[in-house]
């Protein structure tokens, strides 16, 4: 893999672990020589991730809004930065640029980027590992709903499995190595 899509939260959270396993998920991808590619914020776990990626010598291309640099949130400390018109435009060039996937803890925008990736590869229009950094069990309910999908007859089983999950950067990023290999 040569390049990654993290989606993460524009907060911190409430648990300083979030933050340092963001940056050390940017430090990982600098070691494995994987380029992060990522929306372009400088604020939160984004922010973050894109440190843990820069600090080690890695490379990190942001993807952002225009609407969203005007409010002065992009970094501008990156080996690239891409400005789109929308969000869907940010979505559409990040996968674009992209060999796999991983979502950390954050919100709405996170939730919404993983579930149209894991649609996109259900529909076999993305075909790269999707990976869960699931952080001190933050999506531990999450999963345990998936699981309840597929025991409701609402998900198959071998979409449920697109997504790798992990609790550890090293350990997810071994998992995709795998996956994009097959």
């Amino acid at each position: 893999m040569q390049s990654i899509v993290v989606y993460c939260g524009s907060n911190f959270g409430t648990k300083a672990i979030y933050s340092e396993m963001a940056y050390e998920l940017g430090r990982e991808l600098a070691k494995k020589n994987i380029k992060l590619i990522y929306g372009g914020g400088n604020m939160g776990l984004m922010g973050r991730v894109s440190d843990g990626a820069m600090d080690n010598d890695g490379s990190a291309t942001g993807i952002i809004p225009n609407f969203l640099a005007r409010l002065e949130v992009a970094t501008k400390t990156l080996t690239e930065l891409h400005f789109v018109e929308t969000m869907h435009e940010r979505k559409a060039k990040m996968v674009s640029l992209s060999d796999g996937v991983i979502a950390l803890p954050g919100g709405f925008g996170t939730l919404d980027e993983l579930f149209e990736i894991l649609t996109w590869s259900q529909l076999k229009i993305f075909k790269g590992p999707i990976g869960l950094l699931n952080i001190n069990g933050f999506y531990d309910h999450l999963l345990a709903h998936l699981d309840k999908t597929v025991e409701e007859g609402f998900l198959h089983i071998e979409n449920r499995e697109l997504l790798l999950v992990a609790n550890n950067a090293s350990e997810l990023l071994e998992k995709m190595e795998a996956f994009h290999k097959n």
